[in-house]
């Protein structure tokens, strides 16, 4: 038996920052073959929602607790978004640099990095979140005007998802992977689906696809 210890030497873990957000746009089959950079991401705040205990009584005790299905959604803050992003915002161009908004919205799918530090290395690692069947909802633009302390207008947006399937598990619309537990060249097979490389496009490849490229007992990747 050993006994319980806190805050060793190197197990001070924290996670911060976002980048590497990658928009994926949904095909009509709901694969997401067309990945385009998102650059100038502010937050992404996932805000899962539900679970939400629903006591039954009977024989006067309480006989069981339901739970409510959960579901995940997020915001996201930006300074720009890619042009591609502009229908899953429910705008249409007809013509170059004409913008129609109101629009139906088309899904997407999402995958951003954040970063792993703890008390001996702030870039320890880092890990994957992957996000799919979202739906972004219409935001307020607020533009003010410039004065001596100016700045950069930010745009925001509220998520909701619509879950995958995964084999063996129930549906789910976010996986997280953490490099610092994977092996790199498991990591590094995803990665080259997600971001691209000289022989294919960026894709955002669905759970079961994702799950298949890791194996278990490995050693993590090395920062």
């Amino acid at each position: 038996m050993v006994a319980l210890t806190w805050d060793q030497v190197g197990e001070r873990t924290y996670e911060n920052g976002v980048d590497h957000g990658v928009l994926y746009l949904a095909d009509g089959t709901g694969a997401y073959n067309s990945g385009f950079s998102w650059n100038g991401l502010v937050t992404v705040t996932e805000s899962p929602s539900g679970a939400e205990s629903n006591p039954q009584y009977a024989d006067n005790i309480k006989y069981l607790d339901l739970k409510s299905a959960e579901e995940f959604g997020a915001t996201i803050e930006a300074f720009t978004y890619p042009d591609e992003f502009a229908e899953c915002d429910g705008t249409v161009s007809p013509k170059v640099g004409v913008n129609v908004g109101q629009q139906p919205r088309r899904s997407f799918g999402l995958s951003y990095r954040t970063k792993v530090g703890n008390d001996l290395n702030a870039n320890a690692g880092y890990k994957l979140h992957l996000v799919y069947g979202a739906t972004a909802a219409p935001s307020e633009k607020a533009y003010g005007t410039v004065n001596d302390s100016p700045e950069a207008l930010t745009f925001s947006w509220e998520l909701t998802t619509s879950p995958v399937q995964v084999t063996g598990l129930g549906p789910t619309a976010i996986l997280t992977i953490d490099s610092t537990k994977v092996a790199a060249a498991d990591l590094a097979s995803l990665e080259a689906l997600l971001y691209g490389d000289v022989d294919q496009e960026p894709e955002l490849p669905m759970p079961d696809d994702v799950i298949a490229l890791f194996t278990d007992g490995t050693a993590p990747v090395t920062p």
